[in-house]
């Protein structure tokens, strides 16, 4: 049995680059879910499935197993044992991964195959729903959170040190936006677990958080 840590909470609190860098300090599997959906997209393709056979698609899930391992502390994604990282990043997989993602069954063997690695791995999942629904039973539950104006002002920041134009105010407006519709959506909608604990991350720097988040799972 693995040892599970869930980390849930708003756009823009940071879920990711947290998430990876206490799954480093403790030595798990950070559970990268857009890499298993791309995954699952590569499986479509060498199969000559098309984006919009939708019952093509959910046949080809029944046979797919995607899982994530680390080798030299670097990500490899496996498909039915096959090394299938160099692959990721192609275009007709992005897009592949975009439009099937949409569709229940592929959503439903994504959560199949992330609780499967759950079992047999110690992981590190983050998300909206990972606490509530993905992973119920997890060891340790973070709900990672921050004010709207602190993630607000941490995205325009990062924008602009890529040379991005953007306007404070809009992405404000957005992030506000966002977390309503996270939070009032009928399928798993963003909610703190009852067993989860805390973390406002406002007045926080990275260092500390993980420093929290390692500390709780001991």
């Amino acid at each position: 049995m693995g040892y599970n840590v869930a980390i849930d909470g708003p756009a823009g609190a940071g879920k990711s680059t947290i998430a990876k860098l206490v799954a480093k300090e403790k030595g798990f599997i950070y559970v990268d879910t857009g890499a298993m959906y791309r995954g699952l997209a590569i499986h479509f393709l060498n199969q000559g499935i098309q984006a919009d056979e939708t019952e093509k698609v959910i046949k080809a899930c029944q046979d797919a197993e995607v899982t994530i391992r680390y080798e030299n502390g670097i990500q490899q994604v496996y498909l039915n044992g096959a090394n299938i990282t160099s692959r990721l990043r192609d275009e007709e997989v992005g897009n592949m991964a975009s439009m099937t993602s949409a569709i229940p069954e592929v959503r439903a063997k994504l959560l199949e195959l992330q609780q499967n690695l759950a079992r047999t791995q110690n992981v590190i999942m983050d998300g909206r729903d990972i606490g509530t629904c993905v992973l119920p039973n997890a060891d340790v539950k973070i709900f990672l959170t921050a004010s709207v104006e602190t993630r607000a002002k941490r995205r325009y920041e990062e924008l602009m040190a890529k040379g991005v134009p953007c306007n404070l105010d809009e992405i404000e407006s957005d992030i506000r936006e966002r977390d309503y519709r996270d939070m009032t959506r009928e399928i798993a909608p963003l909610k703190q677990a009852e067993d989860a604990v805390k973390v406002d991350s406002s007045y926080m720097t990275i260092p500390e958080v993980v420093d929290k988040i390692v500390e709780l799972c001991r």
